[in-house]
């Protein structure tokens, strides 16, 4: 497996390729990171998607810190200071770069909490996506003051397959608003709607400060094959 820090314009992404990735066999999967950013536990899952076989894209939210350098707290700020036009706009330049630059025809998205909300913006906003995978999306009612777009609403418009990984106990994202999440992607008139619960689990259950808790250690185990092997069969046809 290969990793670098590669420039995109004015962005800076965290890129892990497996050795002789091919472009027309591999796919690639573009990553949105929960409020930690680029840390080690985000570097950790794009190894296990380059471990699968796919190219991994992670997008830096906060361009520069992460959770490895910087409190908690201050990235709480920073993540309240996001723009979803903005963000959405560095995700285009992303996938233009996995697309024009790697040469990749099939490329999906996975995010986490605050990565999984924009990830389905983006599956509404891009239809040549092959997937969307939302760990745990924090979507929120009512929404936070700088979430300007409806990714419940927006979910509607999403062409490619689509999975849920849903925290039983989240607080975050209620079951009402997983249920309406639901009805809008069942909705469309194709595709594929996965939605996977487990109950008990916290929201952010993937994160390792999460998983003292043996419920959410016990999601996470059980969901991340799951994830891989979806992500697996819509980018590369395995």
């Amino acid at each position: 497996m290969d990793t670098a820090s590669v420039p995109v314009g004015d962005l800076t992404a965290h890129l892990a390729r497996p050795t002789g990735n091919d472009p027309d066999t591999g796919g690639a999967m573009l990553l949105l990171p929960m409020i930690t950013g680029i840390d080690a536990q985000v570097r950790e899952y794009a190894a296990g998607i380059a471990a699968a076989g796919m190219t991994a894209l992670v997008w830096d939210p906060w361009h520069g810190p992460s959770l490895d350098d910087t409190p908690r707290e201050r990235l709480g700020e920073l993540m309240a200071q996001l723009d979803d036009a903005v963000c959405l706009a560095e995700m285009q330049a992303l996938l233009g770069y996995l697309r024009s630059d790697l040469g990749f025809e099939r490329v999906g998205v996975i995010g986490w909490c605050l990565g999984g909300r924009l990830a389905l913006l983006l599956g509404a906003r891009d239809p040549r996506l092959a997937n969307v995978i939302a760990y745990h999306p924090s979507i929120v009612d009512p929404p936070a003051p700088n979430h300007t777009l409806d990714a419940v609403a927006a979910a509607s418009e999403i062409a490619a397959p689509v999975m849920i990984l849903h925290a039983g106990a989240d607080v975050v994202m209620t079951g009402g608003t997983l249920a309406r999440l639901r009805g809008r992607l069942d909705s469309r008139p194709a595709g594929a709607t996965i939605v996977h619960t487990y109950p008990g689990a916290e929201h952010g259950f993937s994160s390792r400060a999460r998983q003292g808790n043996p419920v959410n250690a016990a999601a996470y185990a059980a969901s991340w094959p799951q994830a891989l092997a979806f992500a697996t069969a819509t980018v590369s046809g395995r």
